[in-house]
């Protein structure tokens, strides 16, 4: 490719397509110069290194991530909010699987805190569980185990983990039909400011 016309947009999305490719763990710079035909030191007036780089694909991925979500989950609730939602996080993690990787590194909280598509994610993530009834700290609470189970049976569908017992399909409609069940019997513990004005009435 020609040198004209590099922006980090352009080299963001071809590190995308590149950790699908190779793994997010393989993408570097040098990969990416020579992709667009160039000298490295042609993408630093872009990406300052290779740390940059890689949080500016995480923050791509973040955004098509919750993008496919939101169209999967609107105008649902309940439990069909919950296998849309949890539909689409698996359809990204085994359809991009380098871009998925890229979601899951650990980022600077002030730069999430600034991110419109983290808070975004939030707000999709704890409106689903709302429904359920569920406020604080329990809403942190059932949104970790919901994480931690679809990272977790995505990472091991995806290096075939799970053998040929039983069809992948049906373990993983049956994993969020218990999830669904487990949130409409949530363990509730009693927020912080509820506990506050019991303990002010008492």
């Amino acid at each position: 490719m020609a040198r004209a016309g590099l922006t980090p947009a352009r080299i963001v999305e071809a590190a995308a397509d590149l950790a699908d490719e190779v793994g997010f763990e393989n993408v570097t710079l040098s990969a990416l110069a020579r992709h667009f035909g160039v000298k490295d030191a042609s993408l630093y007036s872009h990406i300052r290194n290779l740390d940059d780089l890689r949080t500016r694909l995480a923050l791509f991925a973040g955004a098509e991530l919750i993008d496919r979500i939101a169209v999967a989950v609107a105008g649902r609730a309940g439990k069909d909010a919950l296998a849309a939602f949890a539909g689409a996080y698996r359809t990204y993690a085994l359809e991009r699987p380098g871009r998925y990787a890229a979601t899951q590194i650990r980022m600077d909280q002030a730069l999430i805190a600034a991110s419109p598509d983290f808070r975004r994610t939030a707000e999709i993530t704890y409106g689903m569980l709302r429904a359920y009834g569920l406020d604080e700290p329990d809403l942190t609470d059932a949104v970790r185990l919901l994480r931690s189970t679809f990272h977790g049976y995505c990472a091991l569908e995806a290096t075939g983990g799970f053998g040929a017992a039983r069809e992948v399909q049906k373990s993983w409609d049956k994993a969020v039909d218990a999830l669904h069940v487990t949130l409409e019997h949530w363990p509730r513990e009693k927020s912080t400011e509820k506990k506050s004005k019991e303990q002010s009435n008492g």
